[in-house]
């Protein structure tokens, strides 16, 4: 009778072996790391996006103040800097010649402070 008890007790065996339990934390880490890449993604979205509405808005600007100017924009490129929201960026505006003697195309090129490229909006000043 001892024998049938004792070999009841080793054919269910209590808790996880070793193997499950690795095999488990190998599961929570794959499914951790996927998170973290998820939201640093979603993080570098969000700073792309801010960005780029910043950048839009100091571009429009300096268009802006290129058409209220009472003078045509001289021809030649030109550098400025914006500040918008804590954020520093760098302008480049090149104002180019047309067929059309009475308007000059005016390009801003927007850059962060590590001078890569964000933004670049065209448009057409004419004389008043």
């Amino acid at each position: 009778m001892k024998r049938a008890a004792s070999a009841a007790r080793r054919r269910w065996p209590r808790g996880f072996t070793l193997i499950e339990v690795l095999v488990a934390l190998g599961i929570v880490a794959i499914a951790l790391a996927a998170g973290t890449q998820a939201s640093s993604a979603l993080v570098r979205n969000l700073q792309r996006s801010s960005d780029a509405m910043l950048a839009q808005l100091c571009a429009e600007n300096a268009m802006t103040r290129a058409r209220l100017s009472r003078q045509m924009p001289a021809i030649g490129d030109a550098a400025a800097t914006c500040v918008q929201a804590n954020a520093e960026f760098r302008l480049t505006i090149s104002t180019t010649p047309t067929l059309n003697p009475n308007f000059r195309r005016v390009d801003v090129q927007v850059r962060d402070a590590q001078e890569s490229p964000i933004l670049r909006l065209s448009t057409v000043v004419g004389r008043y």
